[in-house]
C-alpha cells in the first residue's frame, strides 16, 4: 500500500526514508549520514533507509515513488531539480506521507516542513566580501551548483541582486560545475584555456572551490586569487587560513533537525512549517574558532 502515512503518538517504530540527490557529492553523503547518526541516537527502532539518485532528476523521481509503493512513513528529500522532482513529492506528500525538505525547496505546497539555512542572504554577503576583496573592481568568475536546483538559483540570484549595487564589478561566466570537485576543476581549467578573464571567483559550494584551487594551480597560476565558497569544510578552512581564499559561509547539512521533524511526524505531532538554520560567515578572523561542518 503506497504510503502508511503517520505513525500514531506513542508507537514505536515506523519507517524514515531520504532520497538523496547525489551521494557523490562529499556534502551530500554527509547530509545522509548526519541524519542517520541522529535517528539512531534518538530512536533506534525507527528504520532508516536511503537512496542515490546519482544526480539525476529523473532517478530521484523513480527513487520516490519506489520508496512510496514500499510503505514509508517519512519522506526526507533535498529536490534535485524542483521542477522534475515536485510532482514525485506531491504525490508522497498526498499519500499521507510526511515530508520533510532539506535544504532544497520544492514547486507547491506539498510537504510539512523545510529546513535550511538562507541561500539568497548568503549570497548577498559572499558579493558584497568579493566586491570588497577586488575593491569595487574587476571580474568574477560564478561556479554555480547543480542547474535547477532551489539552491544554485538561489544563490545566483541574490549574489547578482547584490552586485548591482557594484557598478564596476562584472560577472565573467556563470558555469555550472554541479556542486562537484571534479566538475569544477574541468570548468575552471576550460575557462582558462579560453583565455576568460576573471579577477575572483564566487563557488556556490567549497568542493567546487577546492577544486578551482587545483585548477589555477596546475595552470601555474599563483595563489591568491580571491575566492568565497558556501559549506565551510575542513579545505576551506585551511585555504582560509593558507591565504587561498577570502571566505567561507558555514551551510550545515541540518540532519538534526531533520531527525527531528521526521520524529515529530512520526507521533503525529505538529511541526514548523519553515525552519531557517543560521549560517556564520568565516573569514581569517575567526577561521579558528569556528569549527567545519565535516
Amino acid at each position: 500500500m503506497p504510503g502508511r502515512g503517520s505513525v500514531a503518538a506513542g508507537t514505536a517504530g515506523g519507517v524514515v526514508a531520504f532520497a538523496q540527490d547525489h551521494m557523490a557529492n562529499d556534502w551530500r553523503a554527509f547530509q545522509v549520514h548526519s541524519v542517520a547518526r541522529a535517528l539512531a541516537a534518538a530512536a533506534p527502532e525507527v528504520r532508516f533507509i536511503h537512496t542515490d539518485a546519482r544526480g539525476s532528476a529523473t532517478q530521484q523521481v523513480l527513487d520516490i515513488d519506489r520508496l512510496l509503493a514500499s510503505g514509508i512513513d517519512v519522506l526526507i528529500t533535498s529536490p534535485a531539480n524542483p521542477g522534475v522532482v515536485s510532482p514525485a513529492i506531491a504525490r508522497a506528500h498526498r499519500a499521507g506521507v510526511g515530508v520533510v525538505l532539506l535544504t532544497r525547496r520544492m514547486v507547491g505546497e506539498d510537504y510539512a516542513t523545510f529546513i535550511g539555512p538562507d541561500d539568497s542572504g548568503i549570497a548577498l554577503k559572499a558579493a558584497r566580501v568579493l566586491a570588497a576583496s577586488l575593491a569595487g573592481q574587476g571580474c568574477i568568475l560564478i561556479l554555480q551548483g547543480l542547474p535547477g536546483a532551489s539552491t544554485t538559483i538561489a544563490r545566483t540570484e541574490g549574489f547578482l541582486e547584490e552586485l548591482e549595487h557594484y557598478p564596476a564589478v562584472s560577472v565573467a561566466a556563470l558555469r555550472p560545475a554541479n556542486y562537484l570537485r571534479a566538475d569544477a576543476i574541468r570548468v575552471v581549467a576550460g575557462a582558462l584555456a579560453e583565455g576568460l578573464a576573471f579577477d575572483a571567483i564566487f563557488a556556490q559550494s567549497d568542493s567546487m572551490a577546492t577544486g578551482a584551487r587545483l585548477a589555477l594551480k596546475k595552470a601555474g597560476r599563483p595563489p591568491g586569487l580571491p575566492i568565497v565558497g558556501i559549506d565551510y569544510i575542513t579545505e576551506a578552512r585551511e585555504a582560509i587560513r593558507r591565504g587561498e581564499q577570502v571566505a567561507s559561509f558555514t551551510y550545515p547539512p541540518c540532519g538534526a533537525e531533520g531527525a527531528a521533524a521526521a520524529l515529530r511526524l512520526l507521533r503525529g505531532e505538529p511541526v514548523e512549517r519553515e525552519v531557517v538554520v543560521p549560517s556564520i560567515m568565516v573569514t581569517s578572523h575567526n577561521v579558528d574558532v569556528v569549527e567545519p561542518i565535516f
